[in-house]
């Protein structure tokens, strides 16, 4: 392996800091919609649903762990990839990985803008919603511009403030509802547990965006397991709390397009669907600080390596950030916002973390051969726990729809070319 160092990167994400940025790239928007979702699957065993996600992501969490705690280098699944089956695996993951990062931002922008419609209404209309992503997205990429640092500590910021509405939401649903049984109907056919958990894999991904960005955390190799099981065990403990209290609070909760300001309105008021309101936009935005920090540092790993333009692998001479790759992403994601859709979004990013769930965790076994006691993290039973996430996201991707693989194609045949681009300049 080619051990690359970057002096001038500075490595200034600590533990904790790397623990905000697992948690804001798995709480987004996604928990604001999703359990409507999965009570129409579901119904009222819908709860079980969250823990048996949470589950199967943890197998993946655990694969990723170990292989994370291998390398001091930016890049995250690219890296892995790319380091255990070849520069054409690398350049395949990379590619899915960073089309599903930059429609997520995109779409998430405009979740935002909807959600600020609730307040402004104005902020749906064709003007306000071009100035207003025009400012979101910019702002962010300036952020990011002018340093890691800056970018680190308004995540860190928004971790804590997304937080504090979800936790109080569970723990006054729990005592205003206590005595009440479970709503909605009975949960039925076995494919629609696979749809649901398919659903909360979308919900409690997002994780594995933290780890592109380890060029410039202080001690990643330690660092990256403590995050993740970090990240795993708040969310599975908060999304599962929110869900029971969904399905308590509403007769049918999936009917609502937004389940948690419908059941917060219901034992706290209209101020507390006003609080679930505010919650969602400080939720978005704290989870669009975490990828517009962590997503350019994918294509600066690609540069870095020879599989993308030199350029994008430049480091500002004052910052020391990759801005090249920073003002790239935040001008492609402006785009897709702009014109972008959600529902696109939520497909894709499926798709994509699965394949890259199923090729970390084959990265264990390739890697465990390849590069003997180099892990920090070593996870007991390595090979039998990779076998079972590599079937986890082979039974759920079964669940994909047509659009989903025509999109796939696409990508697959753009990074080919890539490859082949890459290959000729060597």
């Amino acid at each position: 392996m080619q051990n690359r160092q970057h002096p001038e990167l500075v490595r200034a994400i600590g533990r904790w800091t790397l623990a905000g940025l697992v948690l804001n790239g798995i709480i987004g928007g996604g928990i604001f919609g999703v359990p409507s979702l999965v009570a129409a699957e579901l119904g009222r065993a819908s709860p079980w649903a969250f823990l048996m996600a949470a589950a199967g992501v943890g197998i993946i969490i655990a694969c990723f762990a170990e292989v994370g705690s291998r390398f001091r280098e930016a890049g995250g699944v690219y890296l892995y990839a790319r380091e255990s089956f070849g520069q054409l695996a690398g350049i395949q993951i990379a590619w899915v990985a960073w089309l599903a990062r930059l429609t997520a931002v995109g779409a998430n922008s405009n979740l935002f803008v909807s959600y600020l419609a609730e307040f402004w209404t104005p902020a749906a209309e064709r003007i306000p919603r071009f100035i207003i992503l025009t400012l979101l997205i910019g702002l962010l990429a300036a952020v990011n511009y002018r340093g890691v640092t800056g970018g680190a500590g308004l995540s860190s910021i928004f971790i804590v403030v997304k937080l504090l509405p979800l936790v109080l939401f569970v723990l006054l649903g729990i005592f205003f509802l206590r005595g009440a049984t479970l709503a909605g109907a009975s949960p039925s056919a076995g494919a629609s547990w696979l749809d649901g958990i398919l659903i909360l894999v979308y919900t409690f991904g997002g994780f594995e965006t933290a780890l592109a960005a380890m060029g410039e955390a202080k001690d990643p190799q330690r660092d990256v397991p403590f995050a993740l099981f970090t990240g795993l065990a708040v969310t599975a403990l908060l999304f599962t709390g929110i869900q029971i209290v969904v399905v308590t609070a509403l007769a049918a909760p999936e009917m609502s397009d937004r389940p948690l300001a419908a059941a917060a309105a219901q034992f706290l008021g209209p101020a507390g669907a006003l609080m679930m309101t505010a919650g969602a936009l400080v939720s978005i935005y704290g989870n669009l600080t975490s990828n517009v920090l962590n997503s350019p540092r994918l294509t600066y790993a690609l540069a870095d390596r020879g599989d993308f333009p030199k350029a994008l692998a430049a480091v500002h001479p004052r910052f020391r950030t990759p801005y090249v790759s920073i003002v790239v992403f935040g001008l492609v994601v402006w785009g897709l916002a702009v014109a972008g859709s959600f529902r696109w979004n939520v497909t894709l990013s499926a798709v994509a973390r699965l394949l890259t769930y199923a090729v970390t965790c084959a990265a264990v076994i390739a890697l465990r051969r390849k590069q003997p006691g180099r892990e920090v993290f070593h996870l007991p039973a390595g090979r039998l726990v990779a076998l079972v996430g590599i079937a986890f996201s082979l039974v759920l991707v079964t669940r994909m729809d047509w659009s989903a693989v025509v999109i796939l194609s696409i990508t697959v045949a753009i990074a080919l070319g890539n490859w082949v681009w890459a290959r000729r300049r060597e």
